[in-house]
């Protein structure tokens, strides 16, 4: 056996296509997609009448980018995740894996130094683990670049920093974009597989695999994370054609050939 399965990060607009298109399964985006606010900011949060009964494995984007997670009151944090992981229960498998990336939510402010900002996000983290798990539901951590958060980027150093804060029942995403461009080797993967709680995977800069200005990485990436231990889900994260949605329907169907392909050459 290679992986379970092989699916793809989604907004609601995609949803259908991507089943089409032949995904094991659909992961949802959360924050303004399968969760909304129908009154407006400031309002309930609610579940999107779009994804109501279905049922998915995993979710993406836990966390708004205007709840800054560091600062904002913990009453205000324990909140959203009170009110939104019950939604996401209503919706999920048991068991299902939440990806917690969420950047800009979790970039610490200017002055702010290392040491207070990862303690503060410890607390998140075990709150959201707490309550994901009161819903049954799995927090993965997300390590996310330089571009897009100034905590945690690389896979090691998620590592490290959940060792160090003791915060056990939460394992780490591989994510193929991340990796790359943190110039993160592959080997850690190997040597940290059995932390990996999720993988995402892409061509450069988020392209459909075997995309025109792509290359081969993809593969390597897939290897390192089998030859780690890995064997559950994969879901690819790319940035999808906007021209029409035939056309994005086409390059996902595309992606998950060559996913499967690779996938199958690969011995348990």
């Amino acid at each position: 056996m290679s992986f379970t399965g092989f699916g793809v990060v989604a907004g609601a607009e995609l949803t259908e296509a991507v089943r089409r298109a032949g995904a094991d399964h659909v992961e949802p985006t959360i924050a303004g997609n399968l969760v909304i606010q129908p009154d407006g900011d400031g309002g309930d949060w609610a579940l999107n009448d779009l994804y109501a009964g279905d049922r998915f494995p995993s979710f993406a984007i836990l966390v708004p980018g205007d709840l800054p997670l560091l600062t904002a009151e913990p009453t205000a944090v324990r909140g959203y995740f009170d009110a939104v992981l019950p939604i996401v229960h209503s919706v999920a498998d048991p068991g299902a894996k939440i990806v917690f990336g969420s950047g800009t939510a979790r970039t610490a402010p200017d002055g702010m130094p290392e040491a207070e900002a990862d303690r503060r996000f410890a607390e998140v983290l075990r709150t959201a683990r707490d309550t994901a798990v009161a819903n049954d539901l799995r927090i993965v951590l997300e390590p996310l670049s330089r571009s897009e958060t100034n905590v945690l980027n690389s896979f090691a150093e998620a590592v490290r920093f959940l060792d160090d804060a003791a915060i056990d029942g939460v394992d780490v995403v591989a994510d193929l974009f991340h990796i790359r461009n943190e110039g993160e080797s592959l080997d850690v993967l190997r040597e940290h597989g059995d932390r990996i709680g999720h993988v995402h995977v892409s061509d450069r800069d988020r392209l459909p695999l075997g995309a025109e200005g792509g290359d081969d990485v993809w593969r390597d990436f897939l290897h390192a994370v089998h030859d780690g231990g890995y064997r559950g889900s994969v879901s690819l994260e790319c940035n999808w054609s906007r021209d029409t949605t035939t056309a994005a329907e086409r390059e996902i169907g595309r992606s998950l050939e060559l996913l499967r392909r690779s996938g199958a050459m690969l011995v348990a």
